[in-house]
């Protein structure tokens, strides 16, 4: 990397944390409690994507007779059942250490909810060591517009160009690109496309490879 940037901002699910992987065996068990049938491309469809673009998908898988509401609590149930279980992705605490090292403010951007991010953060001992959080329902659109990463680097009060944007989704590498940030993407569920590939600085193999970048 050129130059070191003035901030670090950190998608959540399947980059901190191993989530994705928890949310895809939710909707799985969720579907055979309720007779619904998904296969691993219908959930790769949602990853990266805010809720309510969610429940348009979701609705069009079920047809008109579907009751969304009725499978979104049932795939909650289920989550927060094996959230207990949540594993932090390799590299974290390291790259962490690393922003301390550096000075460097951080911050969450996820389409995810203020309280989950609590929780995985508590559960990992994780609560001081982000600047700012970005939830859902502190931007006007999700992921892929630029919304979420523009509101966290004006919360940081850094400069979008001046930040480094860490993505595991392809919809999160859209929208911190559009941000015009400098975007590295760690692939978690999802491979790293051509397109995608003209979008990043770099795709990382983990997050200890980001590390790396900044020393």
């Amino acid at each position: 990397m050129p130059a070191l940037p003035a901030a670090v901002i950190f998608d959540m699910d399947g980059l901190l944390f191993d989530s994705e992987s928890l949310s895809r065996d939710a909707l799985m068990a969720a579907g055979r409690e309720l007779g619904y049938s998904f296969t691993l491309d219908d959930f790769l469809q949602l990853v990266g994507r805010p809720w309510a673009t969610n429940r348009v998908t979701l609705q069009e898988h079920f047809g008109p007779s579907g009751d969304l509401e009725a499978f979104s609590a049932c795939w909650t149930r289920h989550h927060h059942a094996a959230r207990v279980s949540l594993a932090l992705k390799a590299g974290v605490v390291e790259l962490l250490d690393r922003l301390d090292e550096l000075r460097l403010p951080r911050a969450i951007c996820t389409s995810s909810s203020h309280e989950d991010v609590r929780h995985n953060l508590g559960l990992h001992g994780l609560s001081t060591r982000f600047d700012a959080v970005v939830a859902a329902g502190d931007y006007a659109q999700g992921k892929p517009a630029p919304d979420p990463f523009l509101r966290a680097a004006e919360v940081l009060g850094v400069a979008p160009a001046d930040c480094l944007a860490l993505e595991d989704s392809h919809n999160g590498v859209r929208a911190a690109a559009a941000a015009g940030m400098r975007t590295v993407m760690v692939p978690d569920l999802l491979p790293a496309t051509a397109e995608i590939r003209l979008l990043c600085h770099l795709v990382a193999t983990d997050l200890h490879e980001v590390r790396a970048l900044l020393s």
